[in-house]
């Protein structure tokens, strides 16, 4: 069973907004066992609505819109579908109570045309009654093609998409079942990664799919099982999975898509009643910025010291005056006292310091363009390593961020 999302607006052709809502329906339709067979970002004109619905046509068994559904004159959407539906825009009374609750009650004004317009919906389509906002979803079907309209908002739309579009898909089709399973693993590329597991990835079972998704520091193998029973998915899944663990064991963080490192630095620093602390210079405070997204971390974070200027660390971090001129500020010297002393200052077991020129200039440094020095406090001593991570100055950031969290998760490995 395929499907396609469309999603409708010229903020999103002109990178104005990033189109998050294609990513949300895709993962949701996934677990459910319809396959995406394309996405679509089309612009507000009524043409390109209507030949875009034309193609899509029998070709897809579900369509998913998103977007054109506001109160605003640009808002076609809803008036397109009916002319491609060759049906007649009707006032539903259900919205249309909703929508002048919430404008009297909740907005304290008398509402006008354009919010009663809200309530108009093609007469042949099913109302898919949205709480939490104004403009209502809408479902249809021409031929063997399901179309669903759903608001461009983010939060209505995921409502909508939850407690609307996914029961009703599994009532109305039967789908094959999809399991998918997620390995994280660190500090090992994609390439060399591909050659250690290169023969078991050749005697996996067609059923069963390998996609390498690689970041920063980071590469996720993803296993993709598709078929008619569960349970044999399942099974045949994780059989897999107990065969490529053992080769690739020195660098596997865990099995689940939630399963990142700072989740996983998180169980164990909670389960190890540790507390850490990050002294940040050339990565602008991004590692504290990504332990402290999980839930609970204040269990263990403490604080960060973003040491960003070179007299912030003497002053603020007391990182030695003469330190830092016999050897520069971006220094394994300068890193390690950043480390010791934040995790001094916080009252920390662990800290990792980070200093480095990402670029695209040397400022106060005398180490070359992608050069980071990052350190690690532990309770039984500290140390330094230096990376050149190149260039760009992202990609810089980027994979310092990654390499301090692999080197302190090391470090609380080992306890």
């Amino acid at each position: 069973m395929k499907a396609a999302i469309v999603t409708i607006g010229d903020e999103i052709l002109i990178g104005q907004i990033v189109d998050t809502n294609s990513g949300f329906i895709a993962k949701s339709l996934d677990k459910i066992g319809v396959r995406v067979h394309e996405m679509l970002s089309i612009s507000d004109d009524k043409q390109h609505i209507l030949e875009t619905l034309s193609k899509l046509q029998n070709k897809v068994e579900v369509v998913v819109i998103t977007g054109g559904l506001g109160p605003t004159k640009d808002d076609i959407t809803k008036k397109t579908l009916c002319e491609y539906m060759q049906d007649t825009l009707v006032s539903d009374e259900k919205v249309l109570a909703h929508v002048t609750q919430l404008i009297e009650q909740y907005f304290k004004r008398p509402i006008t045309q354009v919010n009663k317009d809200q309530a108009l919906v093609p007469s042949q389509s099913e109302v898919l009654f949205n709480q939490v906002g104004t403009a209502p979803g809408m479902w249809m079907e021409k031929e063997n093609t399901v179309f669903i309209s759903l608001p461009g908002v983010p939060f209505e739309m995921k409502y909508l998409t939850e407690n609307e579009v996914i029961p009703r898909l599994v009532k109305k089709y039967k789908r094959p079942y999809i399991v998918h399973k997620t390995l994280l693993t660190y500090g090992v590329g994609e390439s060399l990664l591909a050659e250690r597991i290169e023969s078991w990835e050749d005697n996996l079972p067609e059923f069963i799919k390998l996609a390498y998704l690689p970041s920063p520091g980071r590469v996720r193998l993803r296993l993709t099982a598709r078929g008619k029973d569960e349970n044999v998915l399942l099974e045949a899944v994780q059989y897999q999975i107990e065969l490529l663990q053992p080769q690739i064991s020195d660098c596997l963080i865990g099995l689940d898509e939630e399963d990142t490192l700072e989740v996983v630095l998180g169980r164990m620093l909670t389960s190890q009643s540790k507390t850490i602390a990050t002294a940040e210079s050339c990565t602008g405070g991004k590692i504290a910025s990504l332990l402290t997204s999980v839930s609970g971390a204040s269990n263990y974070f403490k604080g960060s010291i973003v040491s960003y200027a070179t007299e912030v660390k003497n002053t603020v971090l007391h990182v030695s005056e003469e330190v830092i001129k016999n050897y520069s500020v971006v220094s394994e010297q300068v890193a390690i006292e950043m480390a010791l002393n934040a995790q001094k200052i916080l009252q920390t077991d662990y800290a990792i310091a980070t200093t480095g020129n990402a670029g695209p200039t040397k400022g106060d440094a005398d180490a070359e363009v992608g050069t980071v020095f990052i350190a690690i406090a532990t309770p039984k001593g500290v140390f330094c390593e230096e990376f050149n991570f190149g260039q760009p100055r992202e990609k810089v950031i980027d994979r310092a961020v990654n390499k301090g969290l692999e080197l302190v998760y090391k470090e609380i490995l080992k306890n």
